[in-house]
């Protein structure tokens, strides 16, 4: 499948009106919903009302930008805490290792819980050294980095064909989130990349189909495949597939995390079909009291859990830096989120018996800088169990999927 398109809607103002008084709601604790009705599924057209890629994208611009880039870099010169702790930790791990060789294949084949497990690993993994290794070299301006992730990217742009088999759109998302935060900070500030434009053809003719339609399973997928998704067009200057995802995104994240102010059931994907409350208590992993921060698989387990609201402040960054501010759609829900798991994880309260039957499987993962910067250090929000959280994470490293040295990128970074 080829990707698809919307149009651009540029009346922005006007469609931000019907949806700027339940963003904004702020509950102070969480309420247990009566039984009622379904919630109204939220609407693609709404979503796609605010989608609007900028005329000219601005490069580096994946997660970071260059004054953010040398925020980081200045501090580790400095020797400024806790960033040089952190590049010390990507230093001195196997992704900066100048040794590494890539292992590239042809076609990469995932099933559920890696079995089969032909290439994904190693795809994962080298895109995350790409991106360490490019991070390298801003810091370090040693040239053998910048080379080292030119000759990753290289490696995989002259072999992958194809994702296949169950977890093909999640493996897909997983290493497509990688690969553009590299690729950004080589192409548009180290430069001298022979090879460039067969990297972004793999990026559009191998990446972006198998995961621009998004996904009906869990909702980490599709939100890790809009991650990528955004992130990949950003890369390729491509705004049809820029608003495309980012439309995607808009309708998944209400129906990920929960707000008392969304009423009695959680928003729904209308291609899910969840028109029942028992339809909609069964996809949240059997939880039927909802509460404000609540996620759809936070009774899953908060690793799942933790790979989703990292995807949202994920793609709420890299909007950002494009010019969208999708705080009035996505800003409340991803405090909540981290506020509400971050509480669970340090175990300031105990678990309530409405909660999961009274017990959680935590392991959040160092998810929670990117979201607590955003909101805590520019827009002033108290966030102290997510606060609590991420300073005894510090330095937070790589869950070896998708996330990789945010304490070193985005602690207390105001650009």
């Amino acid at each position: 499948m080829r990707p698809g398109s919307i149009p651009r809607v540029l009346g922005l103002a006007t469609a931000l009106a019907g949806v700027l008084a339940a963003a904004f709601m702020t509950p102070a604790s969480a309420e247990k919903a009566p039984d009622a009705a379904p919630a109204k599924p939220a609407t693609a057209a709404v979503a796609a009302a605010v989608a609007a890629a900028p005329a000219n994208f601005t490069h580096p611009g994946v997660n970071l930008n260059t004054a953010q880039l040398d925020f980081i870099r200045g501090k580790v010169q400095a020797g400024a805490q806790p960033w040089k702790s952190a590049y010390d930790q990507m230093m001195a791990g196997k992704y900066a290792s100048l040794s590494r060789t890539a292992k590239p294949r042809a076609i990469v084949e995932c099933g559920s819980y890696s079995n089969p497990n032909n290439g994904c690993t190693d795809e994962r993994e080298d895109a995350i050294a790409a991106y360490t290794d490019a991070l390298a070299w801003y810091i370090t301006r040693d040239d053998r980095y910048a080379q080292k992730a030119i000759q990753l990217m290289d490696a995989w742009s002259g072999s992958i064909q194809d994702h296949t088999n169950s977890n093909a759109p999640l493996q897909t998302g997983w290493a497509g989130s990688s690969w553009p935060k590299a690729a950004e900070i080589i192409k548009h500030v180290y430069g001298n990349w022979p090879n460039a434009g067969r990297f972004s053809t793999m990026l559009r003719t191998v990446y972006l189909p198998e995961i621009i339609n998004g996904s009906n399973s869990n909702g980490n997928w599709e939100l890790t495949m809009m991650e990528a998704a955004v992130s990949i067009s950003v890369f390729l200057d491509d705004g049809a597939s820029y608003d495309k995802a980012i439309s995607k995104y808009l309708v998944r994240v209400p129906a990920y995390i929960y707000l008392a102010s969304d009423g009695a059931l959680p928003k729904t994907v209308p291609s899910q079909n969840l028109d029942t409350r028992d339809k909609i208590v069964s996809y949240w992993q059997g939880q039927g009291t909802f509460m404000t921060g609540l996620t759809q698989e936070t009774c899953r387990d908060f690793v799942h859990t933790g790979y989703g609201i990292s995807s949202v402040g994920h793609v709420y960054e890299t909007a950002r830096l494009q010019g969208q501010d999708l705080f009035p759609q996505v800003g409340e829900r991803l405090r909540q989120a981290l506020g509400f798991q971050a509480k669970y994880e340090i175990q300031a309260e105990p678990v309530p018996s409405s909660l999961c039957g009274g017990s959680v499987t935590r392991g959040l993962g160092p998810i929670t800088e990117v979201g607590y910067n955003a909101l805590n250090t520019r827009l002033g929000y108290a966030m102290t169990n997510t606060q609590r959280l991420t300073e005894q994470q510090r330095p937070s490293g790589t869950n070896n999927l998708f996330v990789a040295w945010e304490t070193l990128t985005n602690a207390s970074n105001p650009s």
